[in-house]
């Protein structure tokens, strides 16, 4: 394959700058194709949001050197940023520093091995690939030696049962919110004083609950409803004061706090058939552990966590976990079943290798519908990568990755659940196995001595 082609990433968030930044290290030409007007747009729409990861986490290390080297003056490492900090503060640097290297308003729609579809074997290792992307209009081809897919998870799961749309889901759009509103801000008017639905078992229903909570404090009238598809929400609660990241810790404790009190009503076992647009409303149809659901709410947030857009990929051949949709090397390691954020051991290139070599997903993509990706996770991904595509192989095999831990895991919540005696064998297994919460790394703002915010640290 020709040597002198750039390597290709899809996506300016967090990790694909930092893979940028790697392979510019590497003395390899990087080419960041971004769909949005700036770096980081997914992260710049949630702008409100506190992470509960402190700058310490939040910046690669490649990066920092690049920035460094011009001046930039980096954060306090045990602050927490908001997204609008990550962005304003770190990331927009980042793509300067870059320059050229940086394309926005570029979307790529097919990623191929130029001149071979995906059925033909015969020489495909040595030709390059082919980016097809848009942008001002016009559709341009770009040739390149290696791509990679730091585009995040930005397709939402439906809110109906079995992975698929509730009946009727398609006519309450406008009753639906994503998993971060500004509920205390710019969406305020959307929730005061109304019923709003959470659904969702993640941090990122975490962080919309306790917002909502606060918001009905100061405006009667409001009203939160919590509802998950597992029998117990355990698992968010978390470890409280034995997680490592205090902040996420807190997260859990607060909201247990919420229900204990009766400020957020929490319905478990949820499944979720049919979605009626009544008068300005919507009619949720459904079950409960209780019985029958049928409940009228003005929104319905949908933080069911999302998973990966392949579509554009159809003609690169990928070894995807049939469960997670996760490269099938790395799915046993980040399987929602058995870890937590605490527990992913450290990986990289060789667990990210698909069949067509030299194309890799990285960052939350790689995790497919696992909802349990940190940054730090995704900056030694693109770390290896980078050092593989290089040629140094030690460099890329010698993978390292200390997360701070949760204070908890599935094993701890499957014993908790085991003693505890109330719930069947089978459905204790289909509460810890439910994957649907959304994965984020942030929790909600307030005037705690440790800021906290809502969203997740996408790529």
């Amino acid at each position: 394959m020709e040597e002198n082609l750039p390597v290709v990433v899809i996506g300016a968030g967090p990790v694909g700058l930092a893979a940028a930044a790697h392979l510019h290290e590497r003395g390899l030409e990087p080419l960041v194709l971004e769909s949005g007007a700036g770096p980081a747009a997914a992260v710049a729409a949630w702008g409100h949001v506190r992470l509960f990861s402190p700058w310490r986490y939040d910046v690669d290390a490649a990066a920092r050197r690049l920035l460094t080297r011009v001046g930039w003056s980096e954060p306090e490492p045990d602050a927490l940023p908001t997204g609008a900090d990550l962005v304003d503060r770190y990331l927009v640097p980042l793509a300067a520093a870059l320059g050229d290297a940086v394309r926005y308003g570029a979307r790529v729609v097919a990623v191929a091995r130029d001149g071979a579809d995906r059925t033909r074997s015969h020489g495909r290792a040595a030709r390059p690939y082919l980016v097809r992307w848009t942008a001002g209009g016009a559709t341009y081809e770009t040739r390149a030696r290696a791509v990679l897919d730091a585009s995040g998870t930005s397709t939402p799961n439906p809110l109906g049962r079995s992975g698929l749309p509730a009946l009727g889901e398609d006519r309450v759009g406008e009753h639906l919110a994503g998993p971060l509103p500004d509920v205390l801000g710019a969406d305020r008017a959307r929730f005061a004083g109304r019923t709003t639905l959470v659904v969702g078992r993640g941090h990122s229903a975490a962080n919309a609950l306790l917002s909502l909570a606060e918001l009905a404090r100061d405006e009667p009238g409001t009203r939160v409803l919590w509802a998950i598809r597992g029998t117990s929400p355990r698992r968010l609660y978390g470890g409280g004061t034995d997680d490592e990241l205090p902040a996420r810790g807190l997260l859990g404790t607060r909201l247990r706090d919420a229900v204990d009190s009766g400020a957020v009503e929490l319905l478990t076992r949820v499944a979720i058939d049919r979605l009626e647009p009544v008068d300005g409303t919507v009619r949720v149809h459904g079950t409960t552990g209780a019985g029958p659901l049928d409940l009228t709410v003005d929104t319905l947030v949908n933080a069911t966590g999302s998973r990966p857009d392949l579509g554009f990929l159809r003609e690169v051949r990928l070894d995807l976990d049939p469960v997670v949709e996760a490269p099938r090397a790395l799915a046993p390691l980040i399987d929602p079943n058995v870890h937590s954020c605490g527990t992913v051991p450290a990986h990289g290139e060789r667990e990210l290798a698909h069949p067509d070599d030299g194309f890799y997903l990285v960052g939350s993509k790689a995790y497919g519908r696992a909802p349990t990706f940190l940054l730090a996770t995704g900056y030694e991904q693109v770390r290896s990568v980078a050092a593989a595509l290089a040629g140094d192989r030690a460099a890329a095999d010698a993978v390292e990755l200390a997360l701070p831990a949760t204070g908890v895991c599935s094993s701890d919540l499957a014993l908790a659940a085991s003693a505890d005696g109330t719930v069947p064998a089978a459905e204790r297994a289909l509460a810890l196995a439910d994957p649907t919460g959304g994965g984020c790394c942030a929790v909600p703002s307030g005037p705690q001595p440790v800021a906290l915010g809502a969203a997740p640290t996408g790529d």
